[in-house]
């Protein structure tokens, strides 16, 4: 099982860059690059929350699925 963050994705569409998001979030730039870059082992749902306030986006948005074959 696999889990991609696509945060990089929803970050291009709308226009915004990192430090811009950890000030928003309340989280630094490493962490934010961290999530952006899929080196994260975990999301805790108050910062996938304020990630998709931010974003105005779902976390289906940047969360992504995929199962092993």
């Amino acid at each position: 099982m696999t889990i991609r963050i696509n945060l990089d994705v929803m970050m291009a569409k709308r226009k915004i860059g990192v430090g811009e998001l950890a000030e928003r979030i309340g989280i630094t730039p490493a962490n934010v690059s961290i999530l952006k870059n899929g080196r994260a082992k975990a999301v805790r749902f108050t910062t996938l929350d304020a990630i998709c306030q931010a974003l105005d986006c779902q976390p289906g948005d940047i969360l992504e699925y995929t199962p092993d074959e």
